[in-house]
């Protein structure tokens, strides 16, 4: 039997858990995710798994021949939509190699040109099925139907790939964006005012001191980015624009009207520049402390000693660099005394040392935590980027395409790292750079001073990201925080209308003074003329 004061007790357990439940339910939220595919999906994955353990309920939308983002999973309920990609094949080993041939004097101007227009052509085709993909997504009855009925409170999606930002537009959801990169370029450069004097393009491998010629260097990158967006990757979204908006909608304006922009960005790590206060800054969110090693993996660690270890990895576009070049970056590990653990997918190479193990994946993060590493070969993804900053590791770049010449640059910068470009890679040269990263301690503690700025936070960066996401929730969307710049034409923003108009009245009263001034020198010559008569 209960006493009633235990009955009251237990009354009283129950109605605050039923409260708490309730508040729970009243703070979960349903939230629409198009992601992009590749490493993006593993900054996106991390962002999901937050939310689904806030208690939020999670929908993805992918693709089916999607590579990492699979259909069945205990953190989302997926939506697969088909497209129309068979397959890119090998196209980035391909256009590495020629890319290398042609900086080693192997292949011709014409091949080189013939590579690059192969390369936008692929950008375009990509931005092309995405937009197919949405545009069947839209005419399906049913699933516009789902949609709706599913109320979501907010969708989240990464703008590199603009799909999302056209969904959230057209079932009128508040919008945050997972964003580093956008449909044509930097994120920043459609958001915040970027001089061309002191902000450097993507792709051109300056800083922000730059000279006059490299001022001219950086307008001529900026007139790239433009090119593609308006030609390359543009109309494919217009011509969607068009079909289901108002005349004159394009993707950028869409972009622009997001909620919040979740920026995969540090300025422990970025040059300082102008910003807006929409734009939420979460650089090295998926970075964590390390975790124990498998067995095996810790025994060859621990292996080496006092010599420590390195680590190399190219990311996951790229399986390889060619053979002759693997074989010489090989035999300089097997004469180092380090331990060297090497993700690798091409052939074995001859030169291969009983120092260094292949492997077909390695738990990155976790190595680059661990006491015993020493140098981090990487292609400067920024991903590896901001993890080799989170744990203090120095880095030796070689970057391969997209951002990553950028991302090292600017752990170079602050002297944390060294590069070696396609054009100078070789054994002599990678031999020479490891061992300076090895021996020069500068750079381990560059690393390290950059680690301890980048923790040196009051949030961590993956709580002020969900913060913002549930905020958004909370708020319906964040207005007040979002500029109307993107809503003015071109000429306004830049008071082009404003000049002319004034110069137009100076020119008016100039003109009206000179008058004034030339009819009293008239009237005063007629009268003196009359007077002499």
């Amino acid at each position: 039997m209960w006493s009633p004061l235990q009955l009251g007790h237990s009354r009283i357990v129950r109605y605050f858990l039923a409260v708490s439940v309730a508040v729970l339910c009243c703070e979960s939220g349903k939230v629409l995710v198009y992601p992009v595919d590749g490493s993006h999906w593993v900054n996106m994955k991390i962002l999901i798994e937050e939310l689904h353990s806030k208690g939020h309920e999670i929908t993805v939308i992918r693709a089916n021949s999607s590579w990492y983002i699979t259909e069945t999973s205990p953190l989302y309920t997926s939506i697969t939509v088909y497209d129309e990609i068979t397959s890119f094949g090998d196209f980035f080993d391909e256009y590495l190699r020629n890319v290398m041939d042609f900086q080693r004097g192997e292949s011709s101007l014409l091949t080189f040109i013939n590579v690059q227009k192969d390369f936008l052509s692929m950008i375009s085709k990509a931005h092309l099925i995405q937009c197919n993909m949405i545009d069947q997504i839209l005419q399906g009855k049913e699933l516009v139907k789902r949609l709706e009925d599913e109320q979501y409170d907010l969708v989240l999606t990464d703008p590199a790939m603009a799909g999302g930002v056209v969904l959230a537009h057209y079932f009128k959801l508040p919008l945050v964006l997972n964003v580093r990169w956008i449909t044509s370029g930097e994120g920043h450069l459609v958001m915040a005012p970027s001089p061309l004097s002191y902000i450097p393009m993507p792709g051109s491998g300056l800083s922000d001191k730059m000279s006059f010629l490299q001022r001219v260097k950086n307008t001529l990158f900026y007139g790239i980015i433009q090119f593609q967006e308006h030609f390359m990757v543009g109309p494919h979204y217009k011509r969607l624009c068009d079909k289901y908006f108002s005349q004159g909608c394009d993707i950028v304006r869409l972009i622009q009207s997001a909620d919040i922009w979740l920026m995969r960005a540090d300025f422990v790590f970025e040059f300082p520049r102008p910003t807006m206060p929409n734009i939420v800054y979460m650089g090295g969110f998926q970075c964590k402390p390390s975790k124990p090693l498998s067995e095996d993996l810790e025994a060859f660690v621990e292996s080496s000693g006092e010599h420590g270890i390195i680590i190399m990895s190219l990311g996951t576009l790229v399986n390889s660099l060619p053979k002759d070049t693997t074989d010489e970056i090989a035999a300089v590990f097997a004469g180092l005394p380090q331990k060297v653990i090497w993700r690798h997918l091409g052939h074995k190479p001859s030169t291969l040392g009983n120092n260094t193990m292949i492997v077909n994946w390695m738990p990155q993060n976790d190595l680059l935590g661990h006491s015993k590493i020493k140098v981090f070969v990487a292609h400067g993804g920024t991903n590896g980027v901001q993890e080799a900053i989170y744990h203090g590791v120095p880095v030796l770049g070689i970057p391969l395409f997209f951002d990553q010449f950028d991302n090292l640059l600017r752990l170079r910068e602050k002297g944390g790292a060294k590069i070696l470009e396609l054009s100078e890679l070789n054994g002599r040269t990678f031999e020479k750079a490891l061992k300076d990263l090895l021996s020069d301690p500068s750079y381990r503690e560059n690393m390290q001073e950059l680690s301890s700025l980048h923790k040196d936070q009051p949030m961590k960066p993956l709580d002020h990201a969900v913060f913002w996401i549930e905020y958004v929730m909370r708020n319906k969307g964040a207005a007040h925080l979002r500029s109307e710049f993107h809503k003015m034409p071109w000429y306004s923003y830049h008071s082009l209308d404003v000049i002319v108009v004034l110069l137009t009245a100076v020119a008016v009263i100039v003109f009206a003074i000179v008058a004034l001034v030339k009819f009293l020198c008239c009237k005063v010559c007629y009268r003196q003329k009359v007077k002499n008569e």
